[in-house]
């Protein structure tokens, strides 16, 4: 049944929102709302104008008979900066303080929006890079990780340290951990990850960088190319880490367990 145009604009919004990094037709909006290819071209237009207005994404026109146009979902960078000050602001509460140096992250990384607009900032920093697939380590990165393989569409991967019989064959590989110093082992199903595989790894939380490494050398064993890390933490820490080249939303810079007090910055995921 044909729509009117009001009606077609708020379903088609919706729909290239729901559908980030994919290719859809202009003959498949055509067919959905029984409109001419023009029409939908005017309605595209109107929408490619406010995404780029309200900083809500990029809508890519991909010209020829198998083209279309491709939703890609991004956030300007003051509107990032102006959230991760608030998240810094929250995280330097002093009963967020651990012992270890750590820092409770398990109340925010639990809030649906939070986790948004968390994959969206670490997402928009690789929409010119191709992802086929967000790494992350079981359990408490694994919201972070989905979040992000949202706004990228590829599929996310999860590490574990133990074998689940549900997971069947597994590559494992032995990694120091860069705080404790401690070997320690992580493995990943053989059927998670193609070999070739693009990946970025993702973390909730960086000390000396030893899981990451691990997820690296996992990395490895697949045959597979590390396209970046980023974390949403990252804490001051005065040894050599394991990684020096990541992102990082939130960086720990002091921690003072006598006064229990935290002094939490944004990361370096904002340095030109």
């Amino acid at each position: 049944m044909k729509v009117r145009r009001s009606e077609r604009l708020i379903d088609m919004t919706h729909y290239l929102l729901e559908h980030p990094h994919e290719l859809i037709p202009l003959t498949f909006f055509s067919k959905r709302y029984e409109s001419a290819k023009s029409s939908i071209s005017e309605d595209l237009t109107i929408a490619k104008k406010t995404f780029k207005d309200r900083g809500t994404g990029i809508l890519e026109t991909i010209p020829g008979a198998s083209g279309g146009v491709v939703f890609v979902p991004v956030i300007e960078k003051k509107e990032a900066k102006e959230y991760i000050d608030a998240l810094a602001e929250r995280l330097s509460e002093q009963d967020r303080l651990l012992p270890g140096g750590y820092v409770y992250l398990t109340d925010l990384l639990g809030q649906p929006q939070l986790l948004r607009q968390v994959g969206r900032i670490i997402a928009s920093k690789y929409v010119n890079e191709k992802v086929d697939a967000v790494m992350t380590v079981a359990t408490k990165g694994v919201p972070i990780a989905q979040a992000v393989s949202y706004y990228l569409n590829a599929p996310f991967v999860i590490v574990r340290r133990d074998s689940k019989i549900t997971e069947g064959s597994t590559v494992s590989v032995n990694y120091v951990s860069g705080s404790s110093e401690r070997i320690e082992k992580m493995e990943l199903s053989k059927r998670s990850l193609a070999r070739g595989s693009r990946v970025l790894v993702v973390d909730d939380f960086m000390k000396g960088g030893g899981t990451i490494n691990g997820m690296q050398g996992l990395i490895d064993e697949f045959d597979a190319k590390l396209v970046g890390v980023s974390v949403f933490a990252e804490a001051n820490f005065k040894g050599k880490r394991a990684v020096t080249d990541y992102d990082s939303l939130l960086y720990v810079k002091d921690v003072d367990t006598q006064t229990k007090t935290i002094k939490v910055i944004p990361g370096n995921y904002f340095d030109d």
